[in-house]
């Protein structure tokens, strides 16, 4: 019999109490254990950081990928990871670029609690029960790789996206039954990358219809405290409007060791440089978002940005690394 490690990180599926608080994982984890199947071998444990998935950050999830790859090595190839909903589609799309097909592992939550007010049984009405058998039952009949099961839906990890703040039916992405071309190879996470990816500092500027004034002024203020990675959302098919102006910033953001990514705020579709307006890009010293989802995009970021040491070498291999 496969055994699967469920490895518990917070949200609100383990939340009790009216408003909602996290129970202690050391009282959590005896009752989670109750309600697992049981034909289903399977272990529990804590993730090394447990808190509300709004303050999860790279090394939240770098510890977590350790911790799976740790257990790796003690022979167990399948894994059940409970999250947080606001930041679910960052973690499985970060899994995802971090273990690539090294293993079984599926990431899933909940919109309601598993548990009552009490916290001493059941709650009577609840996702975290349908998500976590869905979960576990998937994990041991889907090829290696990354997903995300919710709502009696399996997507790939890296396609996904949160689309209902309330609703059952919170995630979109591609599902596990079609093909796509996803991470592969895994990234072994080490101490000193955990490290690092503390500094890692993104910013998303999604733009809004102003002029171009405006936003040279945006890119002057960004320019003054650079990121490492700044994405520009632009509009439909990644069109941002530009002039010498801006485009002379973007040549100031990257001797400032800032990359900028030209990205969409459109949901779905590849980024498709037909016109006249996006020509630019070929030019200019910015990047083209080539991922499965913004969630993906980010993952991205972490991995290049602990890769390769330097900016240019981000550059350089960043079309290397598509998926």
């Amino acid at each position: 019999m496969q055994k699967i490690a469920l490895i518990y990180m917070g949200g609100t599926f383990g939340c009790i109490g009216e408003p909602l608080m996290p129970m202690p994982e050391q009282a959590f984890l005896p009752l989670l254990e109750k309600v697992i199947p049981p034909h289903l071998q399977v272990e529990c444990f804590a993730a090394p950081s447990i808190k509300d998935s709004s303050a999860c950050t790279a090394v939240d999830w770098l510890q977590l990928i350790q911790q799976i790859q740790q257990l790796q090595h003690n022979n167990y190839q399948y894994f059940v990871i409970i999250h947080g909903t606001d930041t679910l589609s960052y973690a499985a799309a970060t899994l995802a670029r971090f273990l690539g097909d090294s293993c079984h592992a599926i990431i899933t939550g909940s919109q309601y609690p598993l548990l009552n007010i009490e916290g001493n049984d059941t709650r009577e009405f609840t996702d975290a029960l349908g998500n976590l058998y869905l979960a576990l039952e998937q994990v041991l009949k889907l090829p290696e790789g990354v997903y995300l099961a919710f709502h009696q839906q399996v997507f790939h990890a890296q396609t996904t996206l949160k689309v209902h703040t309330t609703e059952l039916d919170a995630f979109t992405g591609i599902p596990a039954t079609k093909e796509c071309l996803t991470s592969t190879n895994q990234f072994i996470v080490k101490d000193d990358h955990i490290t690092q990816a503390a500094q890692l500092c993104v910013l998303n500027l999604m733009l809004q219809p102003i002029p171009q004034q405006q936003l040279i002024l945006q890119l002057k203020n960004i320019l003054a405290a650079p990121p490492q990675f700044l994405v520009l959302q632009g509009f439909g098919t990644g069109n941002i409007a530009v002039n010498d102006e801006i485009l002379a910033l973007f040549e100031d953001l990257y001797h400032q060791k800032c990359l900028s990514i030209v990205s969409s705020q459109v949901t779905f579709g590849q980024l498709d440089q037909r016109y006249a307006v996006s020509s630019w890009m070929q030019s200019a010293r910015v990047l083209i978002n080539d991922c499965h989802s913004h969630a993906d995009l980010y993952a991205k970021t972490l991995q290049m940005y602990l890769k390769y040491p330097t900016h240019d070498q981000r550059f350089e291999h960043w079309h290397h690394h598509s998926h």
